[in-house]
């Protein structure tokens, strides 16, 4: 008879997190980081216990709120190329609840971590807890079932022995590099107090090593014939290529063919910068340099993207008549988009294996010079954008100029959403992988300062600068006080525009009139001056204002010797952005209106709407 040890379900289920390790350049690490938790009833009295028995191997952390502190969570697993996650656990109803909008942005993304909600009784005697969602027609709903839509793996633990092969199921999705995506396991509150007699068996350490699937070999000869053919050949890197940590493979192939090759926001950082045939951002927020490309290419090699409509300029961007787009990616799902010919494999296997198809072909000399070409172009537009000034409000390009100088290349500068994502995509020069931190595929407002937290823990002796809006921070800034806590010192540039400027700028793109974005055209009685720089003192940071791009770099080169985070505030210009680079958006204008502003952006909508390659 198998060997057993009798634990509650709590109990059992932190004794696991513990046994599942991974190998980093030959290290042998806990694939768990650490559990976030705010306890509440619900998780407090169960798996609140059970994390304090192995709080010395399972490293507990407390956040200010729950989603926040689960972008922590997906900051650090992004951070790590997914090879390392964390858990988020809070009590039932709001605790839980806060947490969807941070399980929908690493759904999005594809990015792993482990939802630990509580839940109401298994054993219904105490309905209607506190805090219990009731469903008039089904008594098995809670609160937690929003997880549902947003979770790669769902299950609720309504028995201690449950947790078995729920937990076996949750750490396949958690690792799968096709499947990966955010877990949820809801742990009914009297069930996490209730004992079982576990196998031991089931607390035996595991080492996880991810899966490198190649190429199908029909695949692969479609893929290598079709780029023979191709006379004006582009490759999109996507966030699958640094997941896969495939950029030395991919510097090789870039060599090797001649291929230029560009960047979505999750694949930017995929080459340094520097590289000359590295076109950076594509799409609409990309450059010049990638876009004139994109438009004339007829093979394009989709390496680890899901081809969002940011890349594909709502799938206006890529004009040849005559073209093939070759899906590489672990994922059928991405591989096949839009009638690409799927190259289903790893980024790092493919491509290796895609060069060694391709052996003695290069793409045509004159393609690859005219990328060059323009490259160079662009580097000294972009110089031009970002030089510092003497205005009175700089635009949002000369203060990424002066964090650019000051800071360097190496650090990580993270962003999530406004206006910031778009000149950080086309005018930040990546230096290594990883050093660009974008999280677009949600644009979650709020995610830049915890995730900046989640990564600075992944990276600790790395410099990590987080760039955010007044906007963003009015909605999330509390894991300031966190990475204060912890000593992990985070350099945060608020850009103040007075507004959501980025979403203003849209508005009046689209014809609309000033309303109800920058905070001097919304409802109020009086403007409030808000002094960020004395918020975040309060919460343990320096708290320092620039009056100028000047002052700006001496607060950045004083805040890489501080003991503790930096927040540096400086006013922008909410009506100023890179005019240069760029492509157009399919953001739908409304067909009947008033205002004649808004009838000539139906006109240029429709004709716009033209250039989408309906049949793609």
């Amino acid at each position: 008879m198998a060997k057993t040890v009798r634990l509650t379900m709590a109990q059992a289920l932190a004794r696991f997190l513990c046994a599942q390790m991974t190998e980093i350049d030959g290290r042998k690490l806990p694939v768990f980081g650490g559990v976030w938790a705010i306890f509440g009833h619900g998780n407090v009295a169960g798996f609140g216990e059970a994390l304090h028995s192995v709080k010395d191997r399972l490293p507990t952390f407390r956040g200010q709120n729950e989603q926040s502190m689960a972008h922590a969570a997906i900051g650090f697993a992004k951070a790590n190329f997914r090879r390392r996650f964390m858990a988020a656990t809070s009590s039932i109803g709001p605790g839980a609840v806060n947490m969807v909008t941070a399980a929908a942005l690493a759904h999005v993304n594809r990015l792993p971590i482990l939802f630990l909600p509580g839940d109401v009784f298994a054993s219904r005697i105490p309905d209607p807890v506190l805090q219990q969602v009731e469903d008039f027609g089904d008594g098995t709903v809670s609160a937690n079932d929003c997880f549902r839509p947003v979770s790669r793996y769902f299950d609720r633990i309504a028995r201690p022995e449950q947790i078995i092969p729920a937990l076996n199921r949750a750490m396949q999705v958690l690792t799968d590099p096709a499947e990966c995506g955010p877990v949820t396991l809801s742990l009914c509150q009297d069930v996490q107090a209730e004992a079982y007699d576990y196998p031991e068996s089931f607390f035996a350490e595991r080492i996880w090593i991810p899966r490198r699937p190649r190429p199908d070999r029909s695949e692969l000869e479609v893929a290598a014939k079709t780029l023979r053919a191709a006379k004006k050949p582009l490759i999109v890197a996507g966030g699958g290529v640094l997941y896969s940590q495939a950029s030395t493979e991919l510097a090789k192939f870039v060599e090797a063919t001649g291929i230029p090759m560009c960047e979505t926001q999750g694949g930017k950082s995929s080459l340094p910068d520097l590289n000359a045939l590295n076109m950076a951002a594509v799409g609409v927020t990309g450059t010049e340099a990638a876009n004139r490309l994109a438009a004339e290419a007829d093979v394009v090699l989709a390496i680890g993207t899901r081809l969002q409509d940011f890349t594909t300029g709502s799938w206006a961007l890529f004009q040849a008549k005559t073209k093939s787009i070759i899906g590489l990616n672990v994922q059928p799902f991405d591989a096949g988009k839009h009638r690409s010919l799927p190259l289903v494999a790893d980024a790092r296997e493919g491509l290796e294996e895609l060069r060694e198809a391709l052996d003695g072909w290069q793409a045509p000399a004159s393609w690859s010079e005219n990328a060059r070409k323009g490259k160079a172009a662009w580097q000294v537009e972009a110089a031009r954008v970002t030089a510092a000034t003497n205005v009175a409000l700089p635009s949002d390009a000369q203060v990424i100029g002066a964090v650019q100088r000051i800071m360097g290349s190496e650090a990580t500068v993270l962003h999530a959403a406004g206006g910031l994502p778009g000149e950080l995509h086309k005018l930040w020069q990546a230096g290594k992988p990883g050093s660009y931190h974008g999280e677009y595929g949600f644009s979650t407002m709020g995610y830049e300062i915890a995730g900046g937290l989640g990564a600075k823990m992944a990276k600790p002796d790395e410099e990590v600068v987080v760039m955010l809006g007044d906007g963003s921070y009015l909605m999330l800034n509390s894991e300031i006080t966190t990475s204060v806590m912890l000593g992990l010192r985070l350099t945060i540039v608020l850009l103040d525009n007075r507004g959501f400027g980025c979403i203003n700028r849209l508005q009046m793109a689209t014809g609309s009139a000033n309303f109800n974005n920058l905070l001097k055209d919304t409802r109020h009685e009086t403007l409030p001056d808000i002094d960020f720089a004395a918020h975040a003192t309060s919460m343990g940071a320096v708290g320092v204002k620039a009056a100028s791009i000047a002052e700006l770099e001496t607060q950045l080169a004083k805040a890489k010797a501080n003991d503790r985070t930096t927040v540096v505030v400086i006013e922008t210009d909410p009506l100023a952005s890179t005019e240069a680079g760029g492509h157009w958006w399919d953001v739908a204008v409304p067909q009947v209106s008033a205002r004649p502003e808004v009838e000539a952006a139906r006109k240029t909508y429709d004709q716009k709407r033209q250039m989408q390659n309906i049949g793609d």
